[in-house]
């Protein structure tokens, strides 16, 4: 399996894939100037066979794009083996589960996301795809999370609560209202700060 991103994430990405005895091939990352991460040897250019791969890169943008650019990536899910997750949860490829976390009944999470480190999903929540949920983050039950939004560090979602797509929540803040699509969010209570145009992505 190769890792796209040689970087502080991917150090974290890799260790997931050994806990799992999951064979590393190389990190693949564009920046020449590093050529080792961790044990591993890091390729300046993208294999043209079939890989299989991880997207090792923290910005759902990126991700995005990256997932759009190559065809010739087979993705798999990588499940730290310290993660809860309900045997009733559904999670897509290229989604990444860290250490600590818990992801509970009936919730569903799309393709290509990250669930950080001790962070808790409750039940019957969705995240769509490219959606990055932060280190102790707490989503209680039914929360949706839209496309490609990011959820920062020690936030809080209340149940039933509705966020919309590329939207950015901050650090600890706390979400008592649906989020419209493109918003940035901040505070306790959890205000809008500005709206982003969503077309621009």
């Amino acid at each position: 399996m190769y890792l796209y991103g040689a970087s502080g994430h991917g150090k974290v990405i890799a260790e997931i894939a050994e806990e799992c005895n999951i064979k590393i091939d190389a990190f693949i990352d564009f920046d020449l100037s590093k050529n080792h991460l961790l044990d591993y040897n890091v390729i300046h250019k993208v294999p043209t066979e079939n890989i299989e791969a991880i997207i090792s890169i923290g910005s759902n943008r990126v991700r995005r794009n990256i997932v759009a650019q190559y065809k010739n990536f087979s993705y798999t899910k990588l499940f730290h083996p310290k993660a809860f997750i309900s045997k009733r949860a559904s999670i897509g490829v290229g989604t990444v589960v860290m250490a600590g976390s818990t992801i509970n009944s009936h919730t569903i999470i799309g393709e290509h996301c990250i669930v950080n480190t001790n962070s808790s999903i409750d039940h019957d929540c969705t995240l769509e795809d490219f959606v990055h949920i932060s280190p102790n983050v707490s989503l209680a039950g039914d929360v949706f999370v839209g496309f490609a939004s990011h959820i920062g560090i020690g936030a809080c979602v209340i149940q039933g609560i509705r966020i919309g797509k590329w939207c950015t929540i901050g650090a600890g803040a706390v979400i008592i209202r649906d989020i419209p699509d493109g918003c940035v969010v901040a505070g306790n209570p959890g205000k809008i700060l500005k709206t982003k145009d969503i077309t621009e992505f």
